[in-house]
């Protein structure tokens, strides 16, 4: 028997023959949680900003005769079921007893410890994580809670160190380095690829460069985009080659396309320009030609203007939008600004079996400013494949971080100085799901019943999911109502929301004709029912009385901030709507409750 896990399916059990109790011990450690780390890349590219969970639940290896794998679990994306519930609830009875392993720290975005609890109440006794979370307001928390409920919990390079782990440690730390660099840096994982021919050259003299490498080096980029948020190209690029940037493979995730332009000396016509499938964003120099810009916004395409373009301060906004993984398939111009900039974490280099010579070809990087090779970048962890006839060569120019001994957790930190906060007092941000007060976003996993097109009532995923398809409500059209089911079908609010984004722009003749006056409305009704639904929520929203709450998408100008304060942050001006009228209604309630009190006392008088 097996069971599915979104579009993969993983045996029920396996068997594994021990050999003796201490190494075999270690050993059997070390394996599962290497299976756990293999499990959360399976979806890599769609829980950004969420980190990529795996969870394995074996038996605790009685007599050390066999281990037997009972459940296992990873988290397909942003707002669906933690990776910890999906194995627990695979494994069923059997987990009293077990074990479970983690590639990582839960993070209980929710703001409910699912993950926790799903493991503490199926009676699991033992857990072993890879890593801690590298986030501040995370880190620790989880591993906290789990030994308060008696658990014996285990932490690779703490609690388990031999070099049996290292392995191990390293698939985890692989698997999460996008928000391990973004937590260390402060900017989104970047990976450099290029295509090359055994001479080094990126194309003829005469700028032709199809193809370069193989098919099958081909289909391997489109799976390298399907694990980033985002593609970005120079201007170079789009003139020369006239990309379309899009994960060809067919289904998975599209990253969204950027370009970078100073001056935005680009073509009218353009592959990039079609925003049927992926949306594209432009990046430029202030001031820079507003009649273009103005070409582009009537394309659908998003422009965003620096006050100087370039790689660090364009990763710095990117780092704000919440992404974790960009890849870079830009000339050598650009990619040579990029790594001096030192936003590059790791390059993707295929070389192909060929020799094109040419004075004038240009290579993958450009000028850097080195005259000695002893001032050479030199790659580490580099790994050599195979694809088809062409060599792929992969490294990190800068270590992955291991933030375990790094980033003390927020109760660490208060106690050398009490003076640290989590964030400011009067005001407070939230965006990501990932944030402090993620669970305030509409994109958190809280389900809530409303109805529907129907007027029946209906458990949606998320408040997303019913924002969404409430823009196709009423429309009488049969496209119309297969979009709502789509909508409905959703496996998370991200996916929820690209469908209804792409739709309501591709298609605005099936957005209901009031949209505009009711988005608020519905917004609102949503967001009450999820606060009404959850205690811990409403808690979590009375406790920010006297704050100031603001949705900090540098993007969204309606219910976000913006970038610079601009936005008009309607998402958090219902919040606090609604946190005034549960501060009366508690008000009221004390003051009925004091009432009945007073009569009480002068009845028995």
């Amino acid at each position: 028997m097996a069971f599915a896990l979104g579009a993969f399916t993983f045996p029920s059990s396996i068997t594994c023959k021990a050999t003796s109790i201490s190494s075999s011990s270690h050993d059997l450690d070390a394996a599962y949680i290497k299976r756990a780390a293999n499990l959360a890349d399976s979806s890599a590219g769609f829980t950004a900003p969420h980190p990529n969970f795996g969870c394995v639940i074996t038996s605790t290896n009685k007599g050390r005769e066999r281990v037997v794998v009972l459940g296992e679990g990873y988290l397909y994306g942003e707002g669906t079921m933690p990776a910890e519930l999906q194995a627990v609830e695979a494994a069923g009875e059997l987990c009293r007893g077990a074990t479970a392993y983690l590639n990582m720290e839960p993070s209980d975005c929710t703001a409910d410890h699912t993950s926790v609890s799903a493991i503490v109440q199926a009676g699991i006794t033992r857990v072993v994580i890879g890593i801690r979370h590298p986030l501040q307001h995370l880190r620790g928390n989880a591993v906290r809670a789990l030994r308060s409920e008696g658990l014996l919990v285990d932490v690779l390079g703490e609690d388990l160190q031999s070099k049996t782990f290292e392995e191990a440690l390293k698939s985890c730390l692989v698997v999460n380095a996008p928000l391990l660099y973004r937590a260390a840096s402060r900017v989104p994982f970047s990976v450099l690829k290029y295509a090359m021919t055994l001479d080094g050259k990126i194309a003829a003299s005469s700028g032709h460069a199809s193809w370069i490498s193989s098919k099958m080096s081909r289909s391997r980029v489109f799976e390298l985009r399907g694990r980033s948020d985002a593609v970005i190209v120079g201007g170079n690029t789009v003139r020369r080659d006239n990309p379309h940037l899009t994960a060809r493979h067919g289904g998975g995730h599209l990253p969204r396309r950027i370009v970078m332009s100073k001056t935005l000396n680009l073509p009218e016509v353009a592959n990039l320009w079609d925003d049927t499938e992926v949306p594209t964003m432009v990046a430029t120099q202030r001031g820079a030609r507003r009649s273009f810009q103005k070409f582009l916004a009537s394309k659908g395409v998003e422009v965003v203007e620096f006050d100087i373009l370039n790689p660090k301060d364009i990763m710095d906004y990117f780092y704000d939008r919440g992404y974790l993984s960009i890849l870079w398939e830009c000339g050598g111009t650009l990619a040579a600004s990029a790594i001096s900039s030192g936003v590059i974490h790791k390059v993707h280099a295929f070389v192909a079996p060929k020799i094109i010579g040419g004075k004038n070809a240009p290579s993958p990087v450009g000028e850097l400013g080195m005259v000695e090779m002893t001032q050479a970048l030199e790659l580490i962890d580099v790994q050599y494949e195979q694809i088809g006839p062409d060599m792929l060569v992969s490294g990190f120019l800068q270590p992955v971080p291991d933030l375990t001994p790094n980033i003390p957790s927020m109760d660490e930190t208060s106690a050398i100085d009490p003076s640290v906060s989590a964030y400011e007092s009067n005001i407070i941000f939230f965006f990501k799901t990932w944030d402090p007060h993620g669970a305030f976003s509409n994109f958190s996993l809280h389900p809530i019943q409303m109805p529907d097109e129907n007027g029946d009532y209906y458990t949606w995923p998320s408040v997303e999911h019913y924002y969404q398809a409430n823009k196709f409500v009423g429309v009488n059209k049969p496209v119309a109502k297969k979009i709502l089911v789509d909508i409905k079908n959703a496996k998370s609010p991200e996916e929820a929301a690209r469908l209804g984004r792409k739709i309501q722009r591709k298609r605005p003749d099936l957005v209901r004709s009031d949209w505009e006056s009711s988005k608020i409305d519905v917004m609102y009704r949503a967001l009450k029912c999820k606060f009404s639904t959850y205690p811990n929520l409403t808690s979590m929203l009375l406790s920010t009385a006297g704050s100031v709450l603001v949705e900090a998408s540098p993007h969204d100008l309606f219910w976000g901030g913006g970038r610079d304060g601009e936005g008009l942050n309607y998402l958090g001006r219902l919040l606090m709507q609604l946190r005034s009228e549960f501060l009366a209604d508690s008000l009221s309630n004390k003051d009925d409750a004091t009432s009945r009190e007073e009569n009480d006392v002068t009845t028995s008088t």
